[in-house]
């Protein structure tokens, strides 16, 4: 059975506790859930089927078990995997230290501004498919990144740290 991702929009330990999500997953029949980290990456196994079709039922699931949604945006283990491997920033200029994100949409979408868009040390390199890749350096300004992402891609997006989608990959 295929495996796969989801990655919730907005959740943190404030607003959704893991055990519960699992269960909502759980519920809406997926199976070998497993939650990681707190920020709300869902792995688990499903029979195969369009990523937007989970995406409806975990979304559906959520409300029916948690009385809430959390925008949800669904990808194959494998994707990530060979996502990992190709290692697409080596095909961008990202500056030396700098901390590597990907923004996840739905749809492959073209970024209301020009590429790249650069702002105190955050830069959104490209997107390549479905992906937003995006590098900055950490400072007192805070996520800037973020700024830039919903400036050029709205808010129906959500983002993952380099690290945090091979822990995923793993789980």
């Amino acid at each position: 059975m295929p495996r796969y991702v989801a990655f919730l929009r907005g959740v943190s330990p404030l607003n959704a506790k893991m055990p519960e999500l699992k269960r909502a997953f759980e519920a809406a029949g997926f199976t070998n859930v497993r939650t990681v980290l707190s920020s709300g990456n869902v792995v688990f196994d499903a029979r195969s089927a369009a990523e937007s079709s989970l995406e409806r039922k975990a979304e559906a699931s959520m409300q029916d078990s948690l009385g809430r949604t959390f925008y949800t945006i669904v990808r194959s283990v494998n994707a990530l995997r060979s996502l990992l491997e190709t290692d697409p920033y080596t095909a961008f200029s990202a500056p030396s230290g700098a901390k590597r994100v990907v923004s996840f949409l739905r749809e492959p979408s073209t970024p209301k501004l020009a590429l790249p868009l650069e702002s105190d040390g955050a830069q959104i390199l490209g997107v390549v498919g479905r992906e937003v890749f995006t590098a900055y350096v950490p400072s007192d300004k805070g996520p800037v990144f973020m700024k830039l992402l919903e400036n050029a891609f709205g808010r129906e997006v959500t983002t993952r740290t380099w690290e945090t989608i091979k822990k995923c990959v793993s789980a």
